[in-house]
C-alpha cells in the first residue's frame, strides 16, 4: 500500500512484552542457561572475563540484594562510569530491586555532575574512580557537599556482588514503572531528565534487533558507550532479545579492531566517526573483520560514498538507524536489503509497535508525503516524561505523541528522511551538542557581547561545533581564552573546534540571531576567525 500522507500506523506484528530487563534476564537464564551473555571486552584475551546467561542472572539477583542494603525500591541510583561489565551488572540489578538507573557520562565535568545529581534526586552514586586517566573521586570532591540528596557514594571496584549470607525476597517490579533516567539537552540550555519505563526499552530493543541483527551471528560487539541508550538501552537489551553474547568495550580503535577478530564479531554498531577511525587504523588491512555479518551505523546523516566504503571495508550488510533517548532508542531503521540510496538519503521505516507522523510545524496535521514537517512518535518505548519537569514534558508529549524536535519527510513507502532539526542540535561524532548549554557558558565570560553556538560541515565528525562571538563594547578576546572557560564548565567534546568574530550579528525583525546567515558567513569565508 502506497501512502498519499505522512502517516504510518503500525500493524499488530511486533509482540509487546510486559517484562522489566531483569525480569527478561530471568527468561534468557530459562531459555539459554550455558550460552555466553557477557564479556569483558576491554581486557585481553586470557583475562577476558565471560559470564552465562544463568550466571549473570545470579549475579544481578545477588547485585539487586545488595542494592536493597543501601537503597528502598523506587530510590534513584546514579551510575557513572565507563563500559565496563559491572555497568550491565549493576543495570540489571537495579532493575530487580525497584531503582531507578540515572546514567551519568564519565566525561562530565564537576559542574555537569554536579546538576545531573541533583536535579535527578539520586540517593546514591556509584562510580568509577579513574577514566581515562581522570581523577574521577578529585572531580567529586570538588560538589561533594553541595549533593543534596546523594546519601551513599561507592567506588565501584568496592562494590560487592556476591550474594549476602541471606538473601532477601526481591520486590515485584512494575514492568510499566520508571527503569532508567538519561539526561538530554533541548532548547532550553539545561539537561532533562528522560524517564523511561522497563517495558518501553525491553521492547524497543526486541523491536531493533528482530530488524537489524536478527540475520547476524550471537556475537556483539558493542563500542556505543553505556551510559548512552545505545549501549544500555538497544545494545545490552538488544543483544539479550536474540540470546547473544554482549562483548562491551570502551572505544579505542587498535583495541576495538582485535576484539572484533578475536571475539569474532557478527553485528558491530557503531557510529559514522567511530566507522571512519578503525577504517583509517594502521592496522586496519591486517585485522580479519570477516566475521561482520551486519554493521548499523546512525546517529547523523550517513552519506551515500561513507555506506559504500563501509560494506567494501567490512564486507557485511549495513543497516541506517535513527533514534532519539526519549522513546527509548531507535524509531526507524532500514532492513539490511534495502537499497543503498534508501539507507542514505533515509533511516528506514519506522519498528515494529511504532506510529509516525510528519506534522505541520505551525497548526500540527499531517502533511503530504515528501514535504517537510515536525517527526512525531507513539510507541511502546515513548518516555514517561522529563523527570521533574512538567513544563518541557507538556510540550514534547502531546496526546500520546512524542514530538521529536527534528524535521522529516515520509515518502509513499513509509521510508523517513531526516532533514533538520527544530531544536538547535548539533551532532559531532554521534553526539548530540546542545548550543544553548555552550553559549550559555560562554556568556559567562565578561569579553563575550553575544555568541552563538552552530555546526559546520566536517568530513570526519559529521558536523563540528563551531561559536562566532561578538566582543562586548571595548573588550576582546581569544580563542585560548574562551577555550578554558569552556574546558571547566563542560565535557571536551562540546568546545568549538572552531572559532568566529564579527561586529554585528544577523537578526531576524524580532531580535533572533539568524544561525544560517552565520553557518553561510562562516563556510565562504565572510566572517573570519577568532584567534
Amino acid at each position: 500500500m502506497r501512502l498519499t500522507e505522512s502517516l504510518w500506523l503500525a500493524d499488530d506484528a511486533g509482540e509487546i512484552v510486559e517484562q522489566t530487563p531483569g525480569q527478561a534476564l530471568r527468561a534468557a537464564a530459562e531459555d539459554a542457561p550455558e550460552a555466553v551473555a557477557l564479556v569483558d571486552g576491554n581486557a585481553d584475551g586470557p583475562d577476558r572475563r565471560r559470564w552465562t546467561f544463568a550466571e549473570l542472572n545470579h549475579l544481578a539477583e545477588a547485585t539487586a540484594a545488595r542494592l536493597l542494603g543501601l537503597f528502598e525500591p523506587g530510590d534513584r541510583v546514579a551510575l557513572w562510569a565507563s563500559s565496563v561489565p559491572e555497568w550491565e551488572i549493576l543495570q540489571f540489578g537495579a532493575s530487580l530491586a525497584g531503582l531507578t538507573l540515572v546514567t551519568v557520562n564519565p566525561g562530565y565535568t564537576p559542574h555537569e555532575l554536579e546538576f545531573v545529581l541533583n536535579q535527578s534526586g539520586a540517593a546514591g552514586l556509584i562510580y568509577e574512580p579513574g577514566y581515562r586517566g581522570i581523577d574521577q573521586t578529585a572531580k567529586l570532591a570538588e560538589i561533594q557537599d553541595r549533593l543534596v540528596s546523594v546519601e551513599h557514594i561507592v567506588e565501584l571496584p568496592n562494590f560487592d556482588f556476591s550474594p549476602p549470607e541471606s538473601m532477601p525476597e526481591l520486590p515485584e517490579v512494575d514492568p510499566s514503572g520508571p527503569a532508567m533516567i538519561l539526561h538530554t539537552s533541548g532548547t532550553t540550555g539545561k539537561p532533562k531528565g528522560a524517564l523511561l519505563s522497563h517495558m518501553g526499552v525491553v521492547n524497543n530493543a526486541r523491536y531493533f534487533s528482530q530488524r537489524l541483527a536478527k540475520s547476524a551471528g550471537p556475537v556483539w560487539v558493542n563500542p556505543l558507550p553505556m551510559f548512552h541508550i545505545g549501549g544500555c538501552g538497544f545494545g545490552a537489551l538488544g543483544a539479550l532479545a536474540l540470546r547473544a553474547a554482549h562483548v562491551l568495550v570502551n572505544f579505542d580503535p587498535g583495541h576495538v579492531l582485535r576484539i572484533i577478530e578475536e571475539e569474532q564479531a557478527a553485528f558491530f554498531p557503531v557510529v559514522p566517526t567511530m566507522a571512519v577511525a578503525l577504517m583509517e587504523h594502521p592496522d586496519f588491512p591486517s585485522t580479519d573483520v570477516s566475521s561482520i555479518d551486519v554493521l548499523a551505523s546512525g546517529g547523523t546523516t550517513v552519506p551515500t560514498e561513507l555506506i559504500r566504503r563501509m560494506v567494501d571495508a567490512f564486507g557485511a550488510q549495513f543497516g541506517n538507524v535513527y533514534g532519539q533517548t526519549e522513546n527509548s532508542g531507535v524509531i526507524c531503521a532500514s532492513n539490511v536489503n534495502d537499497a543503498i540510496e534508501d539507507k542514505s538519503a533515509r533511516v528506514g521505516r519506522p519498528l515494529a509497535r511504532t506510529d509516525v507522523k510528519i506534522v505541520d510545524v505551525t497548526d500540527g496535521t499531517v502533511v503530504p508525503c515528501n514535504i517537510d514537517g515536525e517527526i512525531c512518535v507513539r510507541s511502546p518505548g515513548a518516555m514517561l516524561g522529563y523527570f521533574k519537569n512538567d513544563e518541557q514534558t507538556a510540550e514534547t508529549l502531546k496526546d500520546g505523541w512524542v514530538h521529536t524536535g527534528d524535521l522529516g519527510q515520509m515518502d509513499e513507502r513509509g521510508f523517513v528522511a531526516v532533514t533538520g532539526r527544530l531544536r538547535d542540535i548539533i551532532i559531532s561524532g554521534g553526539e548530540n551538542i546542545y548550543a544553548r548549554e555552550i553559549e550559555d557558558v560562554l556568556m559567562e565570560n565578561e569579553n563575550v557581547g553575544e555568541a552563538a553556538v552552530l555546526g559546520l560541515p566536517d568530513p570526519y565528525w559529521g558536523e563540528k561545533v563551531a561559536a562566532v562571538i561578538r566582543p562586548a563594547a571595548g573588550r576582546s578576546t581569544t580563542a585560548d581564552e574562551l577555550t578554558q572557560t569552556l574546558e571547566s564548565k563542560l565535557a571536551r567534546y562540546k568546545v568549538p573546534k572552531s572559532w568566529f568574530v564579527l561586529d554585528a550579528m544577523p537578526v531576524t525583525a524580532s531580535g533572533k540571531i539568524q544561525k544560517f546567515a552565520l553557518q553561510e558567513g562562516c563556510l565562504n569565508g565572510e566572517i573570519k576567525s577568532l584567534d
